[in-house]
């Protein structure tokens, strides 16, 4: 791995409250290159060239999932520095939790993208990207930072 080269990514987790019940949206990923098939959480993506992090969640948000959100309404909720040995990759992934948005959260990319659900936080699926749900069981342990795949 060449030195300072490892990418940052978040992954943002759209919440509600429904029925008394906490639950969080996630898509199902297709034609990524990455965890196809498999449930993700609300919408993921690299921070790209002079972009905060926050700032890539709400421009993933508006492009994955057609919703606004306001910088005020981002909750930072855990960081990952997440070893990927198959892929000889090393990532820094900040995790961000936004309870109030704008729309109802549509497909944006249906070429990355072929569902969206809400699921019960106490209920995930068992075919939830591992170091996903890790970091979500860190983030309601109160954990803010977990190392994945060393």
């Amino acid at each position: 791995m060449e030195a300072y080269k490892a990418p940052a990514a978040i992954i943002l987790l759209l919440m509600r409250r429904n029925n008394g019940k906490e639950q969080v949206l996630l898509q199902r990923r297709k034609n990524t290159g990455f965890a196809d098939g498999m449930w993700d959480f609300s919408c993921a993506g690299k921070v790209e060239d002079g972009e905060t992090m926050s700032q890539t969640a709400l421009r993933e948000a508006k492009e994955e999932l057609e919703v606004e959100i306001f910088p005020e309404s981002l909750q930072f909720a855990a960081l990952v520095h997440k070893r990927d040995r198959a892929a000889n990759l090393i990532y820094y992934n900040a995790y961000f939790i936004c309870r109030k948005f704008c729309n109802e959260p549509t497909i944006g990319e249906p070429e990355k993208c072929s569902q969206l659900r809400w699921f019960d936080a106490d209920s995930l699926p068992d075919d939830l990207i591992d170091d996903r749900k890790r970091a979500f069981n860190a983030y309601l342990n109160g954990e803010r930072y977990i190392e994945y795949g060393w």
